[in-house]
């Protein structure tokens, strides 16, 4: 399983249950990252697709409630076992924070878009640059997108827990 999100200078991911930043590179990458691949989001996430499910990919959604047109887990144990009929390296966790906190320390691989800028964030996730069980194994060079300067970062897990 691996994790995918944009971030900015403080590992902020979002506000206002949306993305911070409009980057149409960084979204050509998401899609053609998780294009026919398996999403794995909060109830919150799914609300804020304008136009529901994500199209060609297996969306799973962890929520407590049934949702119609996706595959809806209640808790972990349904969520691994759910995920475990896929490919491990077809399984994207694609938000929101608490599903990233969550989910990230079972990630194999996370990818981060980095933003140098501060987009006001009111969600975050964990720093990955102070977790001693990451480590950034590749980057980009800086790209511009939209007015914002982005690199495209790839973390390995060095303690991947098991599910």
């Amino acid at each position: 399983m691996k994790a995918i999100f944009h971030a900015d200078r403080k590992w902020g991911i979002g506000k206002q249950n949306d993305l911070m930043f409009s980057l149409p590179k960084d979204m050509k990458f998401f899609r053609e990252t998780t294009s026919g691949k398996v999403v794995v989001m909060g109830r919150n996430t799914l609300l804020s697709f304008p136009n529901g499910p994500l199209k060609n990919r297996v969306n799973i959604v962890l929520s407590p409630d049934d949702i119609e047109g996706v595959i809806t887990v209640h808790n972990l144990d349904e969520l691994f076992a759910e995920v475990k009929k896929y490919p491990a390296d077809d399984v994207f966790v694609i938000g929101g924070a608490s599903v990233y906190r969550t989910l990230i320390p079972y990630c194999t691989e996370i990818l981060v878009t980095k933003v140098d800028a501060d987009g006001g964030a009111e969600v975050f996730v964990p720093d990955l640059d102070l977790d001693t069980n990451f480590k950034c194994v590749q980057e980009s060079p800086p790209v511009e997108d939209n007015g914002y300067l982005t690199r495209y970062c790839t973390y390995q897990n060095r303690n991947v827990k098991s599910f």
